[in-house]
């Protein structure tokens, strides 16, 4: 029996480390947790190199602490604007952590939009590392638990008022979407990166808020097929996806990436400022 579960399990694993929308071997398998098993796919951690170094110091943006309800405490970069609103966006980071990378991202987002807040989440729990080896272990202890407290800590940090847009990349795409179904009537924009799509159709139904997809028709994990799937899976749900996809691979919108791709990077964000203008206002 223990050799048949073994087998099950590199079976699955290998579907997704294929870059194959074969979901239902892994059926049972959280959306985000699918993601995390592409760490055991070496060709998925190597796609990730060592990220260039940034030195980004921001004048506008600060470290913060806020509760979370599993009784902890969770670390955030924030960027108040500078006038009081109710608008906020949630950034989750890519697979490296939240870095120089993620906040110089956020503050350029601040800039281009002028009316809103921005929050950097840290879902690895203030851990962060420019080791491919070392993210891919991070990503992978992730717990679904404590990411969902942390997220849910947040949305009560911002509190009831709070108007709620999401971003994320890679890992971060995923949870971007996530972040989305958690802040219920809250959410007011959702845009996700290369990332893992919700597969519960039934959890797609409960969405308050459109959704932003970037994704690359280049990516073997997040691929073509697997993009399909999402695009039929928020048809059935009712909701509305704005599709891009690029020639372009997965981590193209990231500098540091062997598949960035400059051209579809200011593409994707050229769109993401749009569709985040229409929806904080």
């Amino acid at each position: 029996m223990k050799k048949l579960i073994l087998f099950a399990f590199i079976i699955c694993s290998s579907a997704m480390a294929f870059g194959q929308s074969n979901m239902a071997c892994c059926s049972k398998q959280s959306a985000t947790k699918q993601f995390a098993m592409l760490a055991n796919d070496k060709r998925f951690v190597m796609s990730h190199p060592q990220p260039k170094t940034i030195h980004f110091q921001s004048s506008i943006g600060k470290a913060i602490t806020y509760s979370t309800p599993d009784g902890k405490t969770a670390d955030a970069y924030e960027f108040k604007a500078k006038t009081p609103t109710n608008n906020y966006i949630l950034v989750v980071h890519e697979f490296f952590g939240l870095n120089d990378f993620v906040k110089k991202e956020s503050e350029e987002i601040y800039n281009d939009l002028g009316n809103v807040n921005i929050i950097d989440l840290d879902l690895y729990d203030g851990k962060v590392t420019a080791d491919r080896t070392e993210a891919a272990k991070l990503m992978q202890e992730v717990k679904d638990d404590r990411a969902i407290a942390i997220i849910k800590g947040a949305i009560a940090y911002v509190g009831p008022k709070a108007h709620i847009a999401t971003l994320g990349w890679c890992f971060g795409g995923g949870w971007s979407l996530q972040a989305s179904l958690l802040a219920g009537n809250q959410a007011v924009a959702c845009v996700m990166f290369y990332g893992m799509p919700e597969q519960d159709v039934n959890k797609l139904r409960t969405l308050h808020t459109d959704v932003l997809g970037n994704f690359g028709n280049q990516d073997a994990w997040i691929n073509p097929k697997v993009v399909a799937k999402f695009a039929a899976d928020m048809k059935t749900a009712g909701k509305k996806l704005y599709l891009h996809q690029y020639d372009a691979g997965h981590g193209f919108a990231n500098p540091s990436s062997p598949s960035a791709n400059s051209a579809a990077a200011a593409d994707a964000y050229k769109n993401t400022i749009i569709f985040y203008k229409a929806r904080l206002k």
